[in-house]
């Protein structure tokens, strides 16, 4: 097991953590976590016998606190970066919310033969922002309203947001794992408030359309039809209509957080699609969207 840095041609420090041996899988992660948010798949695949990857996005993590660059085509030109210094071939890359985002962009752009298939997990594409082009997405205020609070008070807004919304502990019922919270206000406590707070624009305006319609590779979409982050309605429902080759699973009641809340249910379905197994997509929520 290994873990290092590169240093990408800006100057940027990119931390990331490369265990094992076999078909590579490479995570990335959402905002403002970092590389630690994929441990439950991270050890559940390297168990499998894979080799497993997964970066600190720049401004998140261990990697450089940026002022700059803090843009999706720097960011997957990071992860350009980082394939080639591995020299990941026929990998599969898997990201969570603007992680998905990042690996719908590098799908779209990557050398050939270095990624095989793709997927997305509560993903924030096609584009978040409400416009006239996009009627049903979520209001410019409620990110200008995430703007503000990251700006007043950085370390109670991660405590709020993980112990509401992100992972539907504020449902009714809902087992809450206090863990989960310390951990994910662990995670982004530790990345920088300038990045962190340029990249709330850049996961809710960037537009992956372009990017979706030229994804070639097979790609698995996967959304918890009550996430309260990214609305799956005008995210994994629209995606799934733009990529070729897309097999789409809607998670009833599922937050945004599922990979940490149900590891065992996603990495079931992921380990199913990398080897290249059927994946069980029979719901009413699923026959509804069909």
């Amino acid at each position: 097991m290994s873990e290092g840095t590169i240093t990408t041609k800006d100057g940027t420090r990119i931390y990331y953590k490369d265990w094992g041996s076999g078909q590579p899988i490479v995570f990335h992660h959402g905002w403002p976590l970092s590389a630690d948010d994929w441990d439950a798949q991270m050890l559940f695949f390297l168990a499998k016998g894979y080799r497993v990857i997964a970066h600190d996005r720049r401004g998140h993590g261990r990697s450089t606190q940026t002022d700059q660059g803090n843009d999706m085509d720097t960011y997957v030109d990071d992860v350009l970066q980082l394939a080639k210094h591995l020299d990941l071939r026929n990998a599969v890359h898997v990201g969570h919310s603007t992680g998905g985002g990042e690996v719908a962009r590098y799908a779209a752009r990557a050398e050939k033969g270095r990624i095989a298939k793709a997927v997305l997990i509560d993903a924030v594409p096609p584009v978040m922002v409400k416009s006239d082009k996009n009627p049903g997405g979520t209001p410019i205020e409620a990110f200008d309203g995430l703007r503000a609070a990251l700006a007043a008070n950085r370390a109670q807004f991660y405590l709020d947001l993980p112990s509401g919304p992100f992972y539907g502990f504020n449902r009714p019922g809902a087992k809450v794992s206090e863990g989960l919270i310390r951990n994910w206000w662990r995670q982004g406590m530790m990345g920088g408030a300038k990045a962190h707070y340029d990249c709330i624009a850049v996961f809710s305006e960037t537009d992956f359309t372009e990017d979706l319609k030229a994804i070639s590779v097979p790609t698995l979409i996967l959304h918890g039809d009550d996430d309260q982050i990214v609305p799956f309605a005008d995210s994994g429902v629209l995606s799934a209509k733009l990529v070729r080759n897309a097999t789409f699973k809607v998670y009833p009641g599922g937050p945004h957080g599922i990979c940490q809340t149900q590891p065992d249910m996603v990495n079931r379905d992921l380990l199913a699609f990398v080897q290249g197994e059927s994946i069980a997509i029979s719901s009413q929520r699923q026959r509804e969207l069909a």
